[in-house]
């Protein structure tokens, strides 16, 4: 059985694969990937991969609104990091803000994310080749 993420984590994890990869990243491409990670996740594990709600909207398709709303700034720029949360450690008094940390996925976690990353890098190559 999966374990069940944030999808803020998962996020930074797509953001972070995508750059490492010099493959363009935006808002709308976060939210692809995530459908297909929500997806797979069903399939594999039998359960959400989010510990947000997800939406499936008519016109816009598959939405995770907190990621939607993190990132509505960049439009449909290139991200190059994730998105900041405020952290406060315990005892402490400043507030700190940090990039979003990825899961710590397990093993058979980590391949279907990894699988899922793939496929979609294969999509875009076959969707440049078509376009040429």
């Amino acid at each position: 059985m999966g374990n069940v993420y944030s999808a803020q984590n998962v996020a930074a994890y797509i953001i972070y694969e995508l750059n490492d990869l010099k493959k363009f990243v935006n808002a709308m491409t976060i939210q692809e990937i995530l459908a297909d990670v929500e997806l797979m996740w069903q399939k594999v594990f039998g359960h959400c991969a989010f510990s947000e709600t997800t939406y499936h909207l008519s016109k816009s398709g598959y939405v995770v609104k907190e990621i939607a709303v993190e990132y509505k700034e960049h439009g449909v720029a290139h991200i190059l990091v994730p998105a900041k949360e405020w952290y406060l450690k315990y005892g402490e008094f400043q507030l700190v803000q940090r990039p979003f940390a990825i899961p710590n996925y397990t093993v058979k976690e980590q391949l279907l994310m990894k699988k899922i990353i793939s496929i979609y890098h294969l999509h875009n190559i076959e969707r440049v080749k078509v376009a040429v």
